[in-house]
């Protein structure tokens, strides 16, 4: 090996342990002086919905947020605060299927179930992300195949998994 590899492989090797401290796998860029977090219970003010709809998204955001960042969950007057309520839950009719008899009703074969999450973002640190905003998602479901009282918990459970990302992708990750 010649002392230019060898030049080469040292460099290589300083650039690769050195970092900026605000990047991680994740994709979140958090400023190396941030530390906390807090995120207080997300309320319930969906008319329709199971009633733990608040607990179970306010304890996924935390999990979330804790797995993919270096933060350490406060409760209050965090660097960063996250906040917001749970605003509506709707069963709407996607697709209509045609009566196969000639006196019955027409039905729905797909329904659209929609929830609907309002989050405020403050950076105390940097407010030039800072937001306050409207975030939804939707999974459609057959009725004739899936009954919505046997599923609802999982419907529910993949909704708030995307709401979550998105939220993630808009304060830290600032998409």
């Amino acid at each position: 090996m010649n002392w230019k590899s060898s030049l080469l492989i040292i460099l290589l090797a300083c650039c690769m342990s050195t970092s900026c401290g605000v990047y991680s796998f994740t994709g979140a860029s958090i400023s190396a002086d941030v530390k906390t977090i807090s995120i207080p219970t997300f309320y319930n003010n969906a008319p329709l919905g199971p009633s733990n709809m608040s607990i179970t998204f306010t304890e996924q955001i935390r999990d979330y947020f804790i797995q993919n960042t270096n933060l350490r969950l406060v409760d209050s007057d965090g660097d960063l605060q996250l906040e917001g309520a749970v605003t509506n839950y709707t069963l709407s009719p996607v697709a209509v299927t045609a009566a196969q008899e000639e006196n019955s009703i027409d039905l729905t074969s797909l329904t659209r179930l929609t929830i609907y999450v309002n989050a405020s973002y403050v950076n105390i640190k940097d407010d030039t992300y800072d937001f306050d905003k409207t975030f939804s998602f939707f999974i459609d479901f057959d009725q004739d195949r899936e009954n919505l009282s046997s599923n609802e918990e999982q419907f529910v459970e993949e909704i708030f998994d995307q709401i979550i990302l998105d939220i993630f992708n808009s304060s830290v990750a600032n998409w």
